[in-house]
């Protein structure tokens, strides 16, 4: 197939553009960055340049490229985070995931576009219940002031995708992400490892928040596995063992060769790191993964964060 990749020299788009590749398909990757071009082509795949917000751009490109499926893989998250600044540090992705989503959505339209796969997050279930969720059950309705808008963002996506009667249209809620290119990484050093050296990421409260995680590669191949099959929908994209702050910060601690982390009062997390922060750390639930398993015939290379930290940071 022709596969139309935006956000092709991101994190993820970097590991997905060659796997599309080597499973046959004819790859074009949209950046913003001309500079970025080269790196598309060594992949195997034409570049196209482009800015997102401008939709007659984006019609453009599209159109040329006349895809079978379109993978929306935008962001513009800093490499390090503000966490008190995070409503302003997310304040372009979440353009990207509103006006970027509309411009993809109707240029795939107009072209004809049989899928269109797009990133979401599994980290936005309501925080009640079980701690860990299936696809359908309810989204945070109360998020913290700084997630509102990023949350808000989230929903336009996920209802604009999968209520697009024209097109097959799949969402892939990815896990939080860790291995080479991203913040949780040890070539490059990431950004979340430098914390952990410092002892900067503390376990906050009892811990209890769930986390779930997904390894990049493993991201890029249930990506792949959404291109070439499976139902319309939405999958949690997440490795088998959701896992509480207070195992997998000192697990990670101990996998870079860190002293064991902190243990703070919330009161003191909150005054640090803000209060979306402080929740993620007391009170976020992980993802369930058996849908993406079953329906997208997706397996990982690393089932559990545990092995991810110890092979897979490099």
């Amino acid at each position: 197939m022709k596969v139309f990749v935006a956000g092709a020299t991101g994190a993820l788009g970097t590991q997905l553009v060659p796997l599309l590749v080597a499973h046959g398909h004819d790859v074009v990757g949209m950046t913003r960055t001309p500079a970025k071009a080269d790196r598309l082509r060594h992949a195997g795949a034409r570049p196209v340049v482009a800015d997102a917000l401008d939709g007659d751009a984006v019609g453009g490109a599209v159109g040329e490229a006349e895809p079978d499926v379109i993978v929306h893989q935008l962001t513009a998250i800093p490499p390090k985070i503000n966490m008190r600044r995070f409503e302003r540090e997310f304040a372009l992705t979440n353009r990207l995931r509103t006006e970027g989503t509309d411009h993809l959505l109707s240029a795939g339209r107009a072209a004809g576009v049989r899928r269109f796969v797009a990133q979401s997050n599994a980290s936005l279930y309501a925080r009640i219940g079980g701690s860990t969720k299936r696809e359908d059950a309810p989204l945070d309705d109360d998020p913290p002031p700084e997630m509102r808008e990023g949350l808000a963002a989230l929903r336009h996506l996920e209802a604009a995708v999968t209520g697009a009667r024209w097109t097959e249209g799949l969402v892939l809620r990815y896990g939080w992400f860790y291995g080479p290119g991203t913040s949780i990484a040890l070539d490059p050093l990431g950004s979340q490892i430098e914390l952990v050296r410092r002892r900067q990421v503390p376990v906050v409260g009892g811990g209890t928040g769930v986390w779930s995680f997904v390894h990049i590669e493993d991201a890029a191949a249930a990506t792949v596995a959404a291109v070439e099959g499976g139902p319309a929908g939405t999958y949690n994209i997440v490795d088998d063992e959701p896992a509480p702050v207070s195992a997998w910060v000192p697990a990670l601690a101990a996998a870079v060769g860190a002293k064991r982390p902190r243990h703070v009062p919330r009161w003191v997390g909150r005054l640090a790191a803000g209060e979306w922060a402080t929740t993620a750390m007391t009170e976020l639930r992980g993802a369930a993964n058996d849908k993406a398993k079953r329906d997208l015939g997706w397996q990982l290379r690393y089932p559990s964060w545990r092995q991810g930290f110890a092979k897979g940071l490099d």
